[in-house]
């Protein structure tokens, strides 16, 4: 679409004529409006993104390509972009690197909140949902950044979840309160009823989320309760039956109190009574319970204040306990149940040992609840530990992952006990093996930290080398007095290398700037220990550039005083210029200050030559006149035209070149600055005027190629004509030849003498037309023969079946070359030869004929 505006430019060879390596098309214009032509295509692209990405890839303008690049955004289209200019765009690379990071962001996030989404379709459809694998699920689902669709999508599944979630807690806490009031022995119809309601958590969707235990617990209560409210009518038969007697026989009286005295206190089971026991006598015939001494009543024992607030505590302890559980909090019903059993305190009622009971009981069967789940948790744990590696992730984050992941194990221990000893084994080596690149990464940042410190302290000791090696040279040299007075003087100490000084302490500053991270507790001590060094190795350096500059200021005044015009003013500020440069080699100053005296020099000398460039100005004139006389000359050759045939042309143009040449040589000198580019004009109006003259006689000499292909193509048809048996009309075939344009005098002449004799053959009669036919045919294999020489000697294949008869003819050839003495005759004369020889050629014979015609050059190269 834009290949127009990023062709070359044409070569030189082109204006003279020949075509340019590049393509026929002319350039654009100059790279300014190349330039603004661009910038035009990036304004009008309008989102464009596939010519936004041809222009980027064809442009020349950073420019213009980066404002290209705006309009880029999809991902194949930004790789493409990435991949043609990584290494020649930077600003375009790191726009496209950009905006591809951002992108393969977008999709790896959708790929993880598809994956959380596929995940909690998976637990929904499991039917042991647990809320561990709920919980992880919603902190993998913190750290995405999902699609609203999605969201959406993952929070339906998830108030799913949630909802499973609540009925599994709502069925066991159903299943806790009717154990409770199981275990409070209900009458037969709230037994009824529970046993109603268990059957139907039993067909409830969430039925497999229940404990076992609970479930034998319940089942196994349920059954003891049963069996325990059977037998109760007859016992309560029994004892009316007995209070009936007691009243008739008043010596029972005693028995049926002992009876009394003996039965269950309230609320506790009774105990299972013989068959029968009505009728149970002793062999004399008495009751037995009458013969039965009464029992003494037992006093009941009152406890103290102390005891009373002492079993108060420990029910707040257990209350206190039942409340952690019932939360969930099981760490925390872990410290009270502790502190129960450390604790003392009076004797308990039976209700309160029950709930005690039933307090423990639901901790220990919560305890296993919790430690399954937790092993649950660890095995999920392990199993994201030996993931780690395959996400590829950044060492620093690694090490954090792992580490988050050893945390919530040890909060696992906290909440759910201690681990399995062989578990805790598996999640170690997993973690050992996950964190092993992240280690062996940080083991080599420090390895890095140490080696960086040993530099820095490699660089001290340099630098502290060189001072000792500065004070046993200035020590040398008569001490750093003399070395001042000497350079006070102008003339620079040569017992002492100033420049290896400067160039050593730039060396080791650049150096110190290229080193890594160090460790903080060497950082500080290197750092002063480094600056320490380096302000005494530079405090003699420093004194001696202040001469220094002192210096470069006087050679500054002496540039100023000197006379223009003066004949030795230039060898005297050459003088002073290697005066300079010595001085400069001697001892490199600050860059800056090194840079400010070199502008004030250089300002000084330039004042110099412009005054003696404006004394020679006069001489400017005369150049100047003889510029304008050469380019009259070069526009007269440029504006030339000239009319009539081809040679009245040719001729016109001859004169034209040779009267501008002596004009050019009668011309004097041009300015310098123009002579280069006036010589150039001159040679590309020449080179004009001679293209066109060489376009004539190219014209002229492929007018008389195609009318020697011409006259030799009628020249064979007229002799196949005559080897045929139809009539031939020699008029109309003199007419053909004449309407044909004249050869030069030596083709005419050769190829008119073997249209004639053909022609000539047809006016003697029909013996004389059978005999040059026969002619004609006898000359064929003769004709063949010569093509085939003359292709060996031009270089031209000649084909598969003439291979045999080539490699023989080439032999011929080459011991005919080795005998002549003679220098052998032009192709293009042996060609016209092979014209001269009447014979019948078949259509193979005349494209091979043409070939040679071609390779000769005889269509006037």
């Amino acid at each position: 679409m834009f290949e127009f505006l990023f062709k070359q430019q044409a070569s030189q060879a082109s204006v003279a004529g020949q075509p340019s390596p590049g393509g026929s098309q002319a350039p654009l214009g100059t790279p300014a409006e190349r330039r603004a032509a661009q910038a035009e295509l990036a304004r009008n692209l309008a989102g464009d993104e596939a010519a936004a990405v041809e222009l980027i890839l064809n442009s020349e303008f950073a420019d213009v390509r980066l404002a290209a690049a705006e309009h880029v955004v999809s991902q194949a289209a930004l790789e493409k972009v990435q991949q043609a200019v990584r290494n020649s765009d930077r600003r375009v690379a790191k726009l496209v690197q950009g905006r591809l990071d951002a992108i393969r962001h977008v999709q790896a996030e959708q790929k993880q909140a598809q994956a959380c989404i596929a995940l909690a379709q998976r637990l929904l459809a499991d039917e042991k949902l647990t809320p561990n694998l709920v919980a992880d699920l919603d902190r993998q689902w913190k750290v995405v950044d999902a699609a609203p669709s999605a969201a959406a999508e993952f929070t339906h599944i998830r108030d799913a979840l949630g909802e499973r979630l609540e009925a599994q807690v709502s069925l066991q806490r159903a299943m806790i309160d009717a154990l409770a009031v199981l275990r409070k022995h209900p009458d037969p119809v709230e037994l009824e009823r529970l046993a109603s309601e268990h059957a139907a958590h039993l067909a409830s969707p969430e039925r497999g989320s229940l404990p076992r235990h609970l479930l034998n617990d319940f089942d196994a209560a349920l059954a003891a309760e049963r069996a325990a409210q059977q037998p109760a009518a007859a016992p309560a038969a029994a004892v009316a039956a007995e209070a009936a007697e007691a009243e008739r026989v008043p010596a029972k009286g005693a028995a049926a109190s002992a009876v009394d005295d003996a039965a269950p206190a309230p609320g506790a089971s009774a105990p299972p009574v013989p068959p029968h026991s009505e009728a149970v006598t002793h062999a004399d015939g008495h009751d037995a319970l009458a013969a039965r001494p009464p029992r003494p009543p037992k006093e009941k024992h009152k406890p103290s204040p102390a005891e009373q607030e002492a079993n108060r505590q420990f029910m707040d302890l257990v209350e206190a306990m039942e409340t952690a559980l019932a939360q969930g909090q099981l760490h925390i019903a872990a410290e009270h149940d502790k502190t129960l059993k450390e604790s003392k305190t009076g004797r308990l009622s039976p209700a309160q040992a029950e709930r005690l009971a039933h307090a423990r009981a639901d901790f220990k069967r919560l305890g296993d609840w919790a430690r399954w789940g937790g092993n649950v948790s660890r095995e999920e744990l392990v199993h994201a530990v030996e993931s780690l590696p395959a996400e590829g992730l950044g060492m620093s984050e690694l090490a954090k992952k792992v580490g988050s992941m050893r945390e919530r194990w040890k909060a696992l221990d906290g909440v759910s006990g201690a681990a399995p000893k062989s578990l805790w084994e598996k999640f170690d080596a997993a973690c050992t093996a996950a964190y092993a690149p992240a280690a062996a990464h940080f083991k080599h940042l420090a390895d890095e930290r140490h080696a960086n410190a040993a530099k820095a302290q490699q660089l001290v000791d340099e630098a502290n080398a060189l001072i000792a090696k500065d004070s046993a040279q200035l020590e040398a040299a008569g001490g750093a007095q003399v070395d001042r007075e000497e350079s006070a003087s102008g003339n620079l100490p040569h017992t002492h290398d100033w420049r290896t000084l400067a160039s050593s302490t730039q060396r080791l500053r650049q150096a110190w700037s290229r080193l890594g991270t160090i460790d903080r507790k060497d950082k500080k001590r290197l750092d002063a220990a480094f600056s320490k060094a380096m302000d005494a190795l530079m405090a003699p350096l420093d004194s001696q550039r202040k001469i220094e500059v002192a210096r470069r200021e006087q050679l500054i005044e002496e540039v100023g005083k000197l006379n223009p015009l003066d004949r030795h003013t230039i060898d005297t500020l050459r003088r002073l210029q290697e005066s300079w440069q010595g001085h400069a080699r001697a001892l490199p100053l600050e860059r800056k200050t090194e840079q400010a005296l070199w502008q004030k020099f250089r300002a000084a000398c330039d004042q110099i030559f412009a005054r003696r460039k404006e004394h020679a100005h006069a001489a400017d004139h005369e150049r100047k006149a003889h510029l304008h006389a050469r380019e009259a000359i070069c526009a007269g050759l440029e504006s030339a035209a000239f009319e009539g045939d081809d040679k009245a042309v040719l001729a016109a143009i001859g004169k034209a070149l040779k009267d501008a040449a002596a004009a050019w040589h009668a011309s004097g000198v041009v300015p310098r600055a123009s002579e280069q580019k006036i010589d150039q004009r001159y040679r590309a109006a020449v080179g004009a005027l001679q293209a066109q003259a060489d376009a004539i006689r190219k014209r002229a000499g492929a007018a008389q190629a195609n009318a020697l292909r011409e006259k030799l193509r009628l020249a064979q048809a007229l002799e196949s004509a005559l080897a045929g048996a139809g009539e031939i009309d020699s008029a109309d075939w003199n007419n053909r030849w004449q309407s044909l344009a004249a050869l030069p005098a030596e083709q005419e002449r050769t190829l008119r003498a073997r249209f004639d004799a053909a022609l000539k053959a047809v006016g003697e009669g029909a013996a004389a037309r059978s005999d040059y036919a026969g002619q004609l045919e006898t000359n064929r294999q003769r004709l063949l023969s010569e093509v085939l020489r003359l292709e060996i000697m031009a270089g031209i294949d000649s084909g598969a079946e003439f291979a045999k008869d080539r490699l023989k003819m080439q032999v011929e050839v080459l011991q005919s070359s080795l005998k002549s003495g003679q220098k052998p005759a032009s192709h293009a004369a042996q060609f016209l030869a092979l014209c001269a020889m009447p014979a019948l050629v078949d259509a193979r014979t005349a494209s091979r004929i043409e070939q040679l015609f071609r390779k000769t050059g005889a269509e006037g190269k």
